[in-house]
């Protein structure tokens, strides 16, 4: 039907005759004369309606926003002094020779252009609406040629496009699991995967040997700005690989990526980091290296303070006692200090201790904190050396369990950065690497994969991996960039006899293990590489790349932050005839907690 996309249409076309098709943006009548700026998913164009042709103008006095049009009309160079310089377009104009309206539209539900004042549910609601703004028809636009890319990159890797299955068994481990009743096999249930991470370690053990998918994952969780209950994931996977030749293949593919898609170049090599230095540097194993605050531990200057806020966690082997230096944080007033320790409140702080360092050269006479009257001289002096503080700065303190610790003033240091404008512009790609196999989850009372029990321990023997689990190092490694995970993978298990003693660790014993995953422990015994691979969160990448706020904004239709879906009204009720004839009954009871 068109000749031509709107917003590609330039001088180059000048006095030529093109056929255009889209929404009416906005409809303007300016004296008689009508403008109508004309879009698709390419950009505006702005077509005039003459007088002098009485039948196109009569159906140009009819249309209104979101109107779907063909316009026939003759491109021409706009009067001087009505150019348009933020249009690609903004040069030409089409004098309308046809109109053809192919659809109407009701008054839609917002403005295209008000939609910051909008509710994101109702804009949710009404997303092929809200899917009409430019911004988003750019986002997902650089979506696909993102996606485009990587494909390409995989592809001259000699890497294989393989589709795994959607509906397997539920696992054990990570988040929860979606489950589908089985209408043939009535009682049991599929789960969706939360990942393809088994099948494409058995690809692995078929000889495969290279394999990429872009992997629809589903997982049962609770949501936040950056997660959703289904999303995509870039997962490849290589036979006969150590750690080094995994990530090198990581890099360069970013690289290409970032160079073809933003004409940046990023850091060649990306830097490493041990998860240890990370979270002792940066409270958080997904550092913002583009904010210059660090994290300085001074536990062993408070174990003898006689101040058991600080004295108490400094002595628990499990308790840290950090500080957080922030240059010229002496002009922050008590409100916003207040602030802060609501905002630490959040992620499990008490309280928010702090020194204003006033004159450094005055010694204690300098300082100003209610905690100084419980800190001997020798402290204060090993703090002020240690934070490298300096007259004009604010020293935050956090004292608890290493945990809370790191994770409040981790987003602390984060919070700050971005309200003390002390962002670095640009782009700090980073590994994260040497992760703990094990955690111990207090909650539960026992040991469980920081990662995934099929990740390699950095061991020999599965001997020497149940002897040392609670030292144990993994051979895991997570890719970060300014701030965000985007990715993680790790060298995987593939002898029987590791996976074992892996489970062991965990708490699942032989019959267990042989119920769960009786299929993988089987593929094991019979000749499996050495293999690894990662999984890049596609909506994240996307996200950081086009400067969003929220995966949200990269994917067609997402779901709320409780999951649901308000243009479809998913979740939804079925039939008592369906639940049937899955031989499933609801419960219209409350379930207990116990």
């Amino acid at each position: 039907m068109r000749s031509h996309y709107c917003g590609e249409v330039d001088t180059g076309l000048l006095d030529s005759e093109v056929t255009l098709c889209g929404w009416v943006h906005r409809r303007r009548d300016h004296g008689g004369v009508i403008f109508i700026d004309l879009r698709d998913r390419e950009g505006l164009i702005q077509v005039v309606f003459d007088p002098d042709n009485p039948e196109t103008f009569q159906v140009a006095e009819q249309v209104r926003n979101e109107y779907v049009l063909e316009v026939r009309g003759k491109v021409r160079r706009r009067p001087e002094g009505t150019e348009n310089p933020n249009l690609r377009t903004g040069e030409i104009e089409v004098l309308s020779q046809s109109i053809d309206v192919l659809n109407r539209a009701e008054t839609p539900p917002f403005q295209l252009d008000d939609y910051q004042t909008v509710n994101e549910e109702h804009r949710l609601k009404y997303r092929y609406i809200d899917l009409r703004r430019p911004e988003m028809q750019t986002r997902l636009q650089m979506r696909s040629e993102i996606t485009a890319h990587l494909r390409a990159f995989l592809h001259d890797k000699n890497f294989l496009d393989v589709d795994t299955p959607m509906l397997t068994r539920a696992t054990p481990e990570g988040a929860r699991d979606y489950l589908v009743p089985s209408r043939v096999h009535g009682g049991e249930f599929y789960a969706l995967p939360q990942s393809p991470q088994l099948f494409k370690q058995l690809l692995m053990m078929s000889g495969i040997d290279r394999y990429y998918q872009f992997a629809r994952c589903f997982r049962d969780e609770d949501l936040r700005a950056d997660r959703q209950p289904e999303f995509t994931q870039l997962d490849l996977e290589m036979s006969f690989v150590e750690q080094e030749d995994v990530m090198a293949l990581v890099e360069d593919m970013l690289r290409e990526v970032f160079a073809q898609q933003l004409e940046v170049p990023l850091h060649d090599p990306f830097p490493r980091m041990t998860y240890a230095e990370a979270m002792e540097r940066y409270g958080s194993d997904k550092p913002d290296l583009r904010i210059d605050l660090e994290l300085v531990t001074v536990s062993d200057l408070m174990q003898n303070v006689d101040f058991k806020v600080f004295s108490g966690p400094a002595k628990d082997p499990y308790g840290r006692v950090a500080a957080l230096r922030i240059p010229d944080g002496n002009k922050l007033t008590r409100k916003e200090i207040d602030v802060y320790t609501e905002f630490v409140g959040r992620y499990g702080a008490k309280g928010l201790a702090y020194i204003k360092c006033n004159d450094i050269s005055q010694g204690r006479d300098g300082l100003q904190s209610p905690i100084l009257k419980f800190l001997p001289d020798d402290t204060i002096e090993g703090i002020i050396t240690r934070t490298q503080a300096e007259s004009g700065d604010l020293i935050f303190f956090g004292a608890d369990k290493a945990s809370v610790v790191n994770e409040s003033l981790g987003a602390l240091r984060v919070k700050i950065g971005h309200d003390m404008g002390r962002v670095e512009y640009g782009w700090r790609p980073l590994w994260v690497v040497d992760f703990p196999m094990f955690e111990w989850d207090e909650k539960l009372k026992r040991w469980q994969a920081l990662h995934h029990p099929f990740t390699a321990p950095s061991v020999d023997t599965p001997e020497e991996l149940e002897a040392h689990h609670e030292t144990c190092l993994s051979k895991a490694y997570d890719i970060v960039l300014n701030g965000a995970e985007i990715g993680g993978g790790s060298i995987r298990i593939h002898t029987p006899e590791m996976q074992a003693a892996a489970l062991r660790v965990l708490g699942i014993d032989q019959q267990e293990a042989e119920e769960k995953f009786g299929f993988l422990l089987n593929a094991l015994r019979y000749g499996c590489p050495p293999h690894g691979g990662l999984a890049i969160g596609i909506d994240r990448l996307v996200m950081l790349m086009t400067g969003s706020s929220s995966i949200r904004d990269v994917m067609a239709f997402p779901k709320t932050q409780t999951a649901s879906c308000p243009l479809t009204s998913a979740p939804s009720s079925v039939s008592s005839a369906q639940l049937k004839e899955l031989s499933i009954r609801v419960r219209t009871d409350k379930p207990s907690d116990k």
